[in-house]
């Protein structure tokens, strides 16, 4: 993998397809009923089978798990409940035997409360390790600002010892490192060469857009805005546009990235497409692609927390998927995903899965891979895993679902059904169920208790049946991740939205060279017809569609999808019709 080799002055990595795997839910085996690296190396061979060439691994560091290792006590060790380093190590060898490519989550933000630094930093003032955290004086009695962290309550912890508040974005546990501190810069640096020179082949960075934090001109961070709707927003918006992040993540650049073949990708919650094309430019950014949320957020109540759910419009979402395939179209790059630890099952979210869920899985695989960017595959995507549908509240292990459903309960006057109603619908246990491999106990996940139940499902819904038929889901995946790396209209092509208005049709067309592809998607549960006149031989369906007629009516069954391409007339008669 070279900086400047590719299509486009990019990297290979822009025709990869990514494969997310949460090691914990993916297999385990040793019996303990947690995930391993023995039991994804076991597996290499199923993601070679599928066509992925990078892997990206949620964190398999040191870690007490108060939120399943994103709150890390040691970054240069491996959790026993994973195996050892000598596991890693084999894991990594025989993904590179396979031509694959392993992306490591770089979690930098926050530490663990347990880590050595903090564990020293709260212990006094004059800790060389103090500054290496964010601290602040009680302001009238209170906490220094209003900000709420992403799980609940105040972004401000009291600590005694020092007779100070600490800050933590998201829990209690995991306080936010101060990034304005060189030396924990550079202490960032030094990891990251720990795991790059292991071999280690790019990092997925966790929530890098917050590490720079705003001050006002009196060096205080600043009160975050309320809402219309009375919320107080955890302040993301506000940090991921704080100037110091170019910055920090330039030094980056400079001081480790630039030194190593690697592919990037940053999750930025509250980034604009102004920032994020300054970020990924390839000319100039220092990174590769960013995770950006606004297509995830459709289904929330504007200005609320995820939990206030409104129904899904195809209007937002090709509303946002569009203004986003235009801001970064000639400088920038998007990662395109539906999926992945954080967000529920696309084909429960934007789909039907029970009447339509092969169906309408493969609709949203289409959808997505036929736009421009690197596509993300989380596990169990390309099988059409649904949500688990929690019916009691003991099913759940996530600390954010956990802190809202009693928050939800006790303070803001839920009663259960409601709770539980919006934690099947968004919450983030319902991407961590176990992957289902085969029709045995636990879905072949373990052969002890796991971690978390394996809730009941289809029993075609699993790797082994799917392999087997061509027509499964599965198969559908590994067709759209060839494509791929033969079409280089889905690589460069530029975007046009067709159809604009239409209630269930999000139809767009990718122009390269004099190829024009078609991407035609039904997202209802019945059939749609309208005006067509751009005859088009088609290159993959989820039907047995082979063309598009010459003119009249076209009719799209439930959930249909069409990637094609045109033989004739141009395409613009398709928007106008």
């Amino acid at each position: 993998m070279t900086r400047n080799a590719g299509t486009g002055g990019r990297r290979d990595w822009s025709r990869s397809v990514i494969y997310q795997v949460y090691p914990r839910s993916f297999s385990d085996s040793n019996g303990d009923g947690i995930g391993d690296l023995r039991g994804l190396t076991s597996r290499l061979d199923y993601l070679s089978a599928l066509g992925v060439d990078i892997v990206w691994i949620c964190p398999v560091y040191a870690s007490p798990n108060r939120d399943n290792g994103y709150d890390i006590s040691d970054y240069r060790a491996i959790h026993p409940d994973f195996g050892t380093m000598a596991d890693f190590d084999a894991m990594l060898a025989a993904m590179h035997a396979r031509g694959m490519r392993l992306m490591m989550d770089l979690v930098v933000n926050h530490t663990s409360d347990a880590h050595a630094w903090f564990e020293a930093a709260k212990s006094s003032r004059d800790d060389p390790h103090h500054d290496f955290y964010i601290w602040a004086d009680a302001a009238q009695g209170c906490a220094p600002n209003n900000w709420e962290a992403a799980f609940g309550g105040s972004a401000w912890t009291w600590n005694a010892a020092t007779r100070e508040y600490y800050l933590h974005l998201f829990s209690h546990h995991q306080p936010d490192l101060n990034w304005d501190n060189p030396r924990v810069r550079a202490e960032v640096y030094a990891l990251m060469r720990f795991w790059l020179d292991k071999g280690v082949d790019g990092f997925r960075m966790d929530v890098v857009t917050l590490i720079a934090k705003p001050r006002d001109a009196s060096g205080r961070l600043p009160d975050a805005p309320r809402t219309r709707a009375g919320d107080l927003q955890p302040a993301f918006d506000l940090v991921s546009n704080c100037p110091r992040l170019l910055d920090y993540l330039g030094e980056m650049k400079r001081e480790v990235l630039d030194h190593y073949d690697v592919v990037t990708v940053g999750e930025a919650p509250g980034i604009s497409p102004e920032r994020a094309r300054l970020l990924t430019d390839a000319r100039h950014g220092p990174l590769d692609m960013l995770f950006q949320f606004d297509h995830v957020d459709i289904d929330t109540q504007p200005g609320r927390s995820k939990w206030h759910l409104r129904a899904f419009s195809v209007d937002a979402l090709r509303d946002s998927l569009s203004h986003w395939q235009a801001a970064l179209a000639d400088h920038g790059w998007n990662s395109l995903y539906f999926n992945n630890h954080d967000q529920p099952r696309a084909v429960s979210r934007f789909g039907d899965d029970v009447r339509w869920r092969d169906r309408s899985a493969k609709m949203l695989g289409l959808l997505l891979h036929g736009m421009k960017g690197t596509p993300f595959v989380y596990q169990g995507e390309e099988l059409g895993m649904r949500n688990a549908q929690f019916s009691d509240i003991r099913q759940c292990r996530d600390v954010e679902s956990l802190n809202f459903y009693h928050d939800a309960i006790e303070r803001q006057g839920w009663n259960v059904q409601q709770a539980l109603h919006a934690i099947r619908a968004k919450g983030r246990d319902n991407a961590r169920t176990p992957m289902r491999w085969n029709c045995a106990a636990n879905a072949g996940f373990s052969a002890g208790v796991p971690w978390m139940e394996v809730p009941p499902d289809d029993p075609d819904v699993n790797a082994e049946t799917e392999m087997a038929d061509p027509d499964s889901v599965f198969h559908f995946y590994r067709r759209l991740i060839a494509l791929r790396r033969t079409c280089l209209a889905l690589v460069e092509g530029r975007y046009e939205l067709l159809l604009p208005d239409h209630p269930d049709v999000f139809a767009y067309a990718r122009r390269h060279a004099g190829a024009d592809l078609l991407v035609l998607c039904n997202m209802c549960g019945r059939e749609v017809a309208f005006a067509w006149s751009a005859p088009a031989v088609v290159l993959l369906a989820n039907t047995d569609r082979t063309r598009l007629p010459d003119q009249g009516d076209l009719v799209l069954e439930p959930y249909e999808a069409v990637l094609a391409v045109q033989v004739r007339e141009p395409v613009e008669r398709a928007a106008a019709a």
